[in-house]
C-alpha cells in the first residue's frame, strides 16, 4: 500500500474511533439518572437525565430568569430574544425573559418592564442547591430594589425539578414567599404580572406566525382565555415538527385561587392574582390590590408541566389532580 494511502487509512480509522467515543459519551450522558445542578459564575446549569433542561441566571440581570427551557423531544419551548438573537423572532417586549416572576406595580413602582426607572429583583444568595436521583432543589433569596435604591420587599423562592416518571413529560414546582421586610408592601392591580413564561414563536396562537392553542381547566379556549379565572392553563403547539405544551397549575392554597390568566395570542403566558380590575373591566383600579403588612408574608405555589401533544394527550387535567392531592 502506498505511503499516502496508509496515512489516509490511519486518518479514517482515527476519525471513526473519535466518532465512536463521542457517541459513547453522548449515550453515557443520556443514561445519567436524576437531576444535576451545577453552579457557574452567573447561573445554575440544570440537567435532567444527562440532558440540559434549563439554566437559572441570577447575576447582573434585571431579575432572575430561566433560559432556555427544553421540553420533551429536546425542543426549546421558550423564545430566545432578548437573551439570544435568532432570525425570524419577534423583538417585542424585551423584558419577557423566557421564564420569570415579577410584577408591574409594587408600592407603585414597576418591576415588570425594563423601561426607565424600573425596579430590579436582586439575587442575594442560595440557601440550598441539591442534586438528586428523583429531585433537584434550589432555594434562593432576593430583594426587590426600586430605581432609587429603596428595598420594598424580599422573597424566598424554591424550585423543585423532578426526574420524569415516564417519557414525554417534565415537571417542576416554583414556590415563592414575598415578605414585607421593609414596611407595608402593596402589590397593585395591574395586568402586568406575574408568574410568567414567553413561549417559542411557533407555539403561539397568533395565526400570522404560530399554530398554537390555549385551553383553561374550565374548557374556555384560545382567544376567549385572556383575563379568565381557572385552576390551570395549558398552551400547546408545534416546535421543530413536534407538538408540545406547557401547563401552569395554580395551587388551591394560593391567595385568590383560581387565578386570573394573562395569556396572550403572541405567546405571553402568565398567572396573575393581582390584575382584577384589568381582567374584569372594573371601574375601581385598586380592586385587585393585595397589601402585605410590615413583617408579614404571602406565598404562591405553581407547578409547570411540560408535555408532548395537546392537553388531552398530555393528560393535563389528570396531572393537575395529582398536584393538588
Amino acid at each position: 500500500m502506498p505511503r499516502h494511502a496508509k496515512i489516509g487509512f490511519v486518518l479514517v480509522m482515527l476519525a471513526a474511533a473519535s466518532a465512536r467515543l463521542r457517541a459513547a459519551d453522548t449515550a453515557l450522558a443520556a443514561q445519567t439518572p436524576g437531576v444535576q445542578i451545577t453552579r457557574l459564575a452567573d447561573r445554575l446549569h440544570i440537567e435532567v437525565n444527562g440532558r440540559l433542561f434549563t439554566e437559572y441566571f441570577f447575576k447582573d440581570v434585571p431579575r432572575p430568569y430561566f433560559y432556555p427551557l427544553i421540553g420533551p423531544g429536546d425542543v426549546p419551548l421558550t423564545r430566545n430574544f432578548p437573551m439570544k438573537p435568532v432570525a425570524g423572532e419577534e423583538k417585542d417586549h424585551p423584558h419577557h425573559r423566557s421564564l420569570w416572576f415579577a410584577h408591574g406595580s409594587v408600592n407603585g413602582h414597576d418591576f415588570w418592564t425594563e423601561q426607565k426607572d424600573f425596579g430590579r429583583i436582586v439575587h442575594e444568595g442560595f440557601s440550598r442547591i441539591t442534586s438528586g436521583a428523583d429531585t433537584g432543589v434550589i432555594q434562593s433569596s432576593n430583594k426587590w430594589v426600586a430605581a432609587a435604591g429603596e428595598v420594598f420587599c424580599t422573597d424566598e423562592r424554591t424550585l423543585r425539578i423532578y426526574t420524569p416518571r415516564r417519557p414525554g413529560e417534565q415537571m417542576f414546582d416554583f414556590d415563592i414567599t414575598l415578605r414585607a421586610s421593609n414596611g407595608d408592601v402593596t402589590f397593585g392591580d395591574t395586568k402586568e404580572g406575574s408568574m410568567a413564561v414567553r413561549l417559542a414563536e411557533s407555539m403561539r396562537l397568533k395565526k400570522s406566525a404560530g399554530q398554537g392553542h390555549i385551553v383553561l381547566s374550565t374548557g374556555v379556549r384560545d382567544n376567549e382565555t385572556w383575563g379568565k379565572r381557572a385552576d390551570w392553563c395549558d398552551y400547546w403547539g408545534p416546535v421543530d415538527g413536534k407538538t408540545v405544551g406547557i401547563a401552569i397549575f395554580d395551587h388551591p392554597q394560593n391567595p385568590r385561587h383560581p387565578t386570573w390568566w394573562h395569556v396572550r395570542d403572541y405567546g405571553l403566558f402568565a398567572a396573575n392574582p393581582f390584575g382584577q380590575h384589568d381582567f374584569e373591566k372594573l371601574p375601581d383600579k385598586t380592586a385587585g390590590n393585595l397589601k402585605v403588612p410590615a413583617g408579614k408574608s404571602v406565598t404562591f405555589r405553581y407547578r409547570f408541566y411540560l408535555h408532548e401533544g395537546d392537553d388531552q394527550q398530555g393528560k393535563v387535567a389528570e396531572k393537575y389532580q395529582q398536584y393538588v392531592k
